[in-house]
């Protein structure tokens, strides 16, 4: 861990991408195009190798990562932990389904439990998949134990949402690309203004099961609801017996500067879905958690997978929240939060609405005039440092939470260049 107060480490600078796209990357962008479904619009750069903070291209250009796979390498680029992890697991047995026990699910479930503070844990592999088990675990409860009439079950979302693109995910989006065409959907759902605790309130009935919230909305721009916010839904499902669900798929696992984003108001949700750094970017794990009122709804064949809870993914996961606890990542993503705050501060361009931040989870937020945050992706690609756009108009800035000062002063002089060319 370092202070964000120290001198920069001797991190080498990552080496400039070239302007052009070189044959061998192009050629793979070829066979991509040729033979894929056009769903992504990724940049143009073809990685073959990471470690660290770190990826390299084709063609042996070094990169800074600032995405971290969406949050799902939060350890870093090919632990050397998770790495042996992971071969030796491979060597014994990968999967067994659920129809036989393996040696890997009881500690991993023992890991979970420990470091989210819930009895219980159902294994799955997406993030999607964990929400969607919520859902139904949230139903199920309100017609079993609330009471709730079959079929009239209603859960409430909140604007600006990502969970996912599944059918009864999508059916909560607000976001007309998610749902054009995908219709129809799925009932049940109400959608009320993020941040606006007085529109739940009037929107919970004697029917509502479930208050989904993530603490901080990621795909939607980096987006900090207001201070109170999580205590008062806390307070307003106590007092109408309503389920609280975090999504803590992307702000949970240290990306905020705590285990979970939950933990910045003192709030502990009825129940919580992870996923992404849940297993270091290695292999697809996430996890829905709750207590036994919540989880005891589900019976034998209520639910399952036949990948979740498998003896690979499991012990790759068990090993991955060891490394974010020993390692120091909650405590270092705090500090590097810091000294990138610091930076960003001399960011001074026309073109920047806000500056959002929470950890090491930055969202820089443009004006409509500045042409769209894609521009500004593409230049920071030239100088050697990725992040994406979200939203159109916000460049995210997530990188893994082993990176160093030095590493994070290279992502401040690469921003502030590229705000100061195209700002």
């Amino acid at each position: 861990m370092t202070d964000p107060t120290d001198p920069p480490s001797t991190s080498q600078p990552p080496v400039n991408a070239p302007a052009a796209v070189s044959p061998a990357a192009e050629a793979l962008i070829d066979l991509e195009a040729r033979f894929g479904a056009k769903n992504y619009h990724p940049l143009d750069v073809v990685i073959a190798r990471a470690e660290g903070c770190w990826v390299w291209d084709v063609d042996g250009n070094r990169y800074l990562d600032c995405l971290a796979a969406y949050s799902a390498v939060n350890q870093g680029h090919a632990h050397p932990r998770l790495v042996a992890v992971m071969t030796d697991q491979a060597r014994r047995v990968t999967l067994t389904s659920r129809a036989f026990r393996n040696d890997k699910l009881g500690p991993f479930y023992q890991e979970v439990a420990a470091a989210t503070g819930f009895q219980r844990v159902l294994p799955m592999n997406t993030g999607a998949e964990a929400v969607e088990t919520a859902l139904k675990a949230a139903r199920k409860w309100g017609y079993t134990v609330k009471g709730v009439p079959d079929g009239q079950a209603e859960i409430i979302a909140f604007s600006g949402n990502f969970a996912g693109r599944t059918i009864s995910i999508i059916s909560f989006s607000d976001d007309p690309q998610y749902r054009f065409g995908f219709g129809p959907f799925t009932p049940g759902f109400k959608v009320v203004p993020y941040g606006d605790a007085d529109a739940v309130e009037r929107a919970i009935t004697p029917n509502t099961v479930a208050i989904l919230v993530e603490p901080v909305q990621g795909e939607g721009g980096i987006i900090i609801p207001p201070a109170g916010f999580l205590q008062r839904l806390r307070g307003l499902c106590d007092a109408n017996r309503v389920l609280l669900i975090a999504d803590e798929i992307q702000s949970g696992l240290g990306r905020t500067g705590r285990w979970f984003a939950c933990e910045h108001e003192g709030v502990r949700p009825d129940g919580m879905t992870l996923g992404k750094a849940l297993s270091g970017g290695m292999y697809p794990v996430s996890a829905f958690v709750a207590d036994d009122e919540l989880m005891g709804v589900f019976t034998p064949g209520d639910h399952g997978s036949t990948f979740g809870g498998n003896p690979l993914g499991a012990a790759v996961a068990t090993e991955a929240l060891r490394v974010i606890r020993e390692e120091g990542l909650v405590e270092n993503a705090a500090a590097m939060g810091a000294r990138f705050a610091q930076g960003l501060e001399r960011i001074d361009a026309a073109s920047v609405k806000e500056v959002r931040q929470i950890g090491l989870w930055i969202g820089i937020e443009l004006w409509p005039q500045a042409g769209g945050a894609r521009r500004y992706c593409e230049d920071l690609r030239a100088r050697g440092v990725l992040c994406k756009e979200t939203h159109d108009h916000v460049v995210r800035v997530a990188p893994p939470l082993v990176i160093d000062a030095g590493q994070v002063d290279v992502a401040l002089e690469a921003l502030d260049r590229t705000f100061g060319a195209l700002g």
